[in-house]
């Protein structure tokens, strides 16, 4: 059971606290919810207490989590990219993937994508998919390990330099 003010992660929607613990009747039967507002963007979430964990709701990772999960994209080693699967398949993958709640799997869509883009343009799509990974994986870990959201962008997109080039930059020289 999480307390009054915790930190808490909704999948697909980020990190929020925990405002208060409410008591409701709703179709003729009384339940407990969580009262939790998303900390990007103040909407305000009923979650049964009794289902929280069935719905992903589950606490910020710690600060070795969050070390771990910058690791992870270290390794590129695993990296199937596109070949293969069509743009429909992949966001379906990518979908689920955001929504499971697992931050793991946040930080493989969000190395997926970014590598995928060293070899091509990335789509509306992809770039949408990319930008909620990034969100939902920085916020955590600038929780967990208390730094600024955008420091850990930065170590995120420093992790990943190789493949992040200015648009205008089309041989990789550093000039345009």
């Amino acid at each position: 059971m999480f307390a009054v003010e915790e930190l808490v992660v909704y999948p697909a929607q980020g990190v929020g606290r925990v405002d208060r613990i409410e008591i409701k009747e709703i179709g003729g039967a009384t339940a407990e919810f969580y009262i939790v507002r998303i900390l990007s963007n103040n909407v305000t979430l009923m979650v049964p207490v009794r289902n929280a964990g069935a719905v992903g709701l589950r606490p910020v990772c710690t600060a070795s989590e969050g070390e771990a999960i910058l690791e992870s994209l270290k390794d590129r080693s695993t990296f199937t990219g596109y070949s293969g699967q069509n743009w429909n398949r992949r966001y379906r993958e990518y979908s689920e993937k955001l929504k499971s709640g697992n931050l793991g799997d946040v930080a493989y869509v969000l190395k997926e994508l970014l590598l995928i883009g060293r070899d091509k343009e990335l789509s509306f799509g992809e770039r949408r998919l990319l930008e909620q990974a990034m969100g939902l994986l920085t916020m955590e870990l600038s929780y967990a390990m208390q730094q600024e959201q955008d420091h850990i962008r930065e170590e995120i997109e420093t992790l990943f330099q190789d493949v992040l080039k200015p648009a205008t930059d089309k041989d990789g020289d550093g000039k345009e």
